[in-house]
């Protein structure tokens, strides 16, 4: 997770959204990803759509078995679709999203009947990632001088 918030603190520094993940398989990093959707103008890029997509090209599939996914905040609907959907096996974040989190905040997709279940753990290094997201929307809304 430190490396997921080192990750988001890039995010916020090309002025993104705060939020980074990474997979990984059998303790060695996979892959990983930070939001950018502001540069590249594009409504999936996402932490985690990103790492996902990147883990898939390292791995040769779209399945990406015995893989964990740790990202800095709860997942959204969409990306928790496309962690069900890659098959990941286990999901570690940190905050809990209280407006968007689709693995028990708001909603949680991985407990629908005829899915692939994934083991979702929330509120790893919870403070610290919040924090990250506070002091990042915090400034944003402070008035230029």
């Amino acid at each position: 997770m430190r490396r997921c918030l080192e990750l988001a603190k890039e995010a916020a520094s090309e002025g993104e959204v705060p939020v980074g993940a990474l997979v990984a398989r059998g303790g060695e990093i996979i892959a990983e990803g930070k939001n950018s959707r502001e540069g590249d103008k594009n409504a999936l890029a996402h932490a985690e759509t990103a790492a996902i997509y990147r883990a898939c090209r390292t791995l040769g599939g779209w399945r990406l078995p015995s893989c964990e996914l740790y990202v800095t905040l709860e997942p959204c609907p969409m990306c928790a679709g496309a962690i069900l959907n890659a098959r990941i096996e286990h999901v570690v974040f940190g905050a809990y999203d209280a407006k968007n989190g689709a693995f028990g905040s708001v909603t949680d997709l991985s407990s629908l009947p005829g899915c692939f279940h994934t083991e979702v753990e929330g509120g790893l290094l919870a403070e610290e990632c919040s924090a990250v997201l506070s002091d990042f929307f915090t400034r944003l809304r402070r008035p230029v001088s």
